[in-house]
């Protein structure tokens, strides 16, 4: 767990005085950090305050690691002292770890181990064996974060994500809080299940899923295998409809998308929301837990973007499936989908603020 901080004056952010600096630097965040407790000892480390630190927009999260973590060869970025509170950074789709490219120095600089893996189908990570199903289902997703922690021998750390990133901190917060000291998620509780995704939904709802029913089709697998690249930048701009990145933002995200089982893994992830694919047996019972709607108790904020393009729940509607500390915040200015690359200082602050619940 992180020490005490005190909270923001208000939980919406007001972000139109400083939308405009976000792609020359963070602006200062509060007094510098004042020191850890090595990781394993008795005493968990304390984060006392974010740094006066800026993060230039422009800048990488640097060379990958790579780790051997269940059935992945995980690509990572890995930033911030290794004896540091563990934090996991998680990316959604089509989107990649340079999300999180101004966070990750931020809570590095505060004096966190930062870690941002690449899922599954996504950039350098591969699977270790072509005779592994390319499972796009969830609680693969998810077993391939814990087996990322073990292999690294973390045994908890706060875990922030948006998209399927956010969903898979969903997962593991209801299934193993143990592992996990607090969550930001965006877009709030993200689990469903089956049955649930082959509910119709009011016309306008079924609009804004267009590319699920796509993926469905023959026709949607060869087109999304042709057109990757237009595919994700008109995700991009749909989900976040005033965020102005410019072509060089987008271009760094594009070699993730060149994985070789980036599609396979895309369409099955879509398909079995649907109920469309059969999922591993091997997750049978942790899908059964999810099927249920469980719970999460740990410390949690949710944050939603005030120009969300894409699909999301109302706040109302999940903020009793948070049963621990929480809190929900709205990020205002024109944020979309993927806040921590569209507002990162105000994501970065709120990972700091998650902690102290």
């Amino acid at each position: 767990m992180f020490d005490a901080i005190r909270p923001p004056a208000r939980a919406s952010i007001d972000l139109d005085r400083r939308y405009c600096m976000r792609s020359a630097a963070l602006v200062a965040l509060a007094s510098p950090f004042a020191g850890v407790t090595p990781a394993g000892a008795e005493t968990p480390p304390v984060l006392t305050a974010m740094p006066q630190q800026a993060s230039n927009r422009a800048a990488t999260l640097g060379p990958l690691k790579h780790v051997a973590a269940g059935v992945l060869d995980v690509a990572y970025a890995e930033l911030g002292p290794a004896d540091g509170p563990s934090v996991l950074l998680l990316h959604g789709w089509p989107y990649d770890i340079d999300s999180y490219a101004d966070v990750a120095p931020v809570l590095a600089a505060a004096g966190c181990r930062v870690l941002v893996p690449y899922l599954r189908g996504h950039g350098a990570t591969r699977f270790l064996s072509a005779d592994t199903p390319r499972n796009g289902q969830r609680a693969a997703l998810a077993i391939d974060i814990v087996a990322f922690m073990d292999a690294l021998k973390i045994k908890k750390a706060a875990i922030a994500g948006y998209d399927w990133g956010g969903r898979i901190a969903n997962v593991i917060a209801a299934l193993w809080p143990e592992r996990c000291t607090a969550m930001v998620t965006a877009s709030g509780y993200l689990i469903g299940s089956q049955e649930i995704g082959r509910a119709p939904l009011a016309p306008r709802a079924e609009l804004r899923w267009w590319y699920q029913y796509y993926f469905a089709t023959p026709r949607g697998e060869a087109g999304y295998a042709k057109n990757t690249a237009e595919f994700a930048r008109l995700i991009w701009e749909l989900a976040s409809p005033r965020w102005t990145f410019d072509d060089a933002t987008f271009a760094r995200s594009l070699p993730a998308f060149a994985n070789p089982d980036h599609v396979a893994i895309t369409l099955h992830n879509y398909r079995w929301r649907l109920g469309l694919v059969g999922g591993d047996p091997a997750f049978e019972a942790i899908e059964a837990k999810l099927a249920e709607l469980p719970s999460i108790g740990v410390p949690t904020v949710s944050v939603e973007g005030d120009a969300n393009g894409a699909p999301h729940p109302d706040p109302t509607s999940y903020a009793k499936r948070f049963t621990g500390k929480y809190e929900h915040r709205l990020l205002t200015g024109g944020i979309g989908h993927n806040p921590p690359q569209e507002a990162p200082h105000e994501f970065a602050q709120t990972i700091i603020d998650a902690s102290r619940l």
